[in-house]
């Protein structure tokens, strides 16, 4: 079912120049929008700000690592021919380190603001599925670090509400 959805998925790569370039945009830039519209959104509110990044820090940098560095899995352009848009790298690919970020970042934001935690989701989500569609993961990598994401989201925003 993965390498299916992943052939489904990564098959679109290649054909159009806008929809590649849109793919790239989404799986290279489009983070640091996001990053910088959690200041933005809840301005001096720092203590929310610091949530959402210490959830999307732990995901990212914590869990997924471990994961990583038990679960060794190589990328999707290892083992298969694709359509890679972007820079290979190395590093195992299971799960998904933008996908936990995003999606721990995305927790803590809808914890706060319904209406812009859906719109981090959503983008989380695209940032998600761009990175399918630009060869470098599966995606079940992608479900595992939304997974990592959200237990992240709400292990921070539990823990914060006792202090």
């Amino acid at each position: 079912m993965d390498l299916f959805l992943f052939q489904k998925i990564n098959g679109l790569a290649g054909n159009w120049p806008f929809l590649d370039a849109l793919g790239i945009f989404f799986a290279k830039y489009f983070e640091y929008i996001l990053v910088v519209s959690v200041s933005l959104i809840f301005g001096k509110k720092w203590k929310i700000i610091a949530q959402a990044f210490a959830a999307a820090v732990l995901s990212r940098l914590v869990i997924a690592n471990i994961i990583r560095f038990i679960v060794r899995r190589p990328r999707p352009f290892v083992e298969n021919h694709v359509n890679l848009l972007l820079d290979k790298t190395v590093e195992s690919s299971f799960p998904s380190g933008h996908a936990a970020f995003y999606f721990a970042l995305s927790f803590i934001v809808y914890k706060y603001n319904k209406k812009s935690g859906i719109a981090f989701f959503a983008a989380g989500f695209l940032i998600s599925l761009s990175r399918v569609f630009a060869g470098i993961h599966w995606p079940s990598d992608i479900l595992a670090g939304a997974i990592v994401g959200l237990f992240s989201g709400w292990l921070i925003w539990r823990f914060s509400k006792k202090f």
